[in-house]
């Protein structure tokens, strides 16, 4: 089998991203609210250990998301990088290759936009 040609990789590569920042948010929101039930419950003396620890862990992941979203800028030119030369080259990719090429273009473009 032949290796994946270099428009496969850069789609993949954007899909990949696009699922990545999605689960960062995804997490965020459950360490969020997690950290609202920390702060109703009471009596619990661990309850201030592990309130610092959910604040510390919903921090990292704030700090992730700038870089996945500079990832995913990246990997989108590079897609679209990808697709120009594939058009300059007489259109070697498959014809269904380059349908996925464009659609995570557009999902890239998208998850850009719901991140601003």
């Amino acid at each position: 089998m032949a290796p994946p040609s270099k428009l496969v990789v850069a789609t993949s590569s954007v899909l990949r991203l696009v699922k990545e920042e999605a689960s960062y948010h995804k997490e965020l929101e459950q360490q969020e609210a997690r950290i609202k039930k920390l702060e109703s419950s009471t009596g619990d003396e661990n309850a201030e250990y592990q309130m610092k620890q959910e604040r510390q862990a919903l921090e990292e992941t704030k700090a992730v998301l700038p870089t996945v979203r500079a990832k995913i800028t990246q990997a989108l030119q590079q897609l679209e990088e990808q697709i120009e030369s594939n058009k300059e080259a007489g259109g070697e990719a498959s014809t269904d290759d380059v349908v996925k090429a464009k659609d995570a273009v557009a999902e890239g473009k998208k998850a850009l936009r719901e991140i601003s």
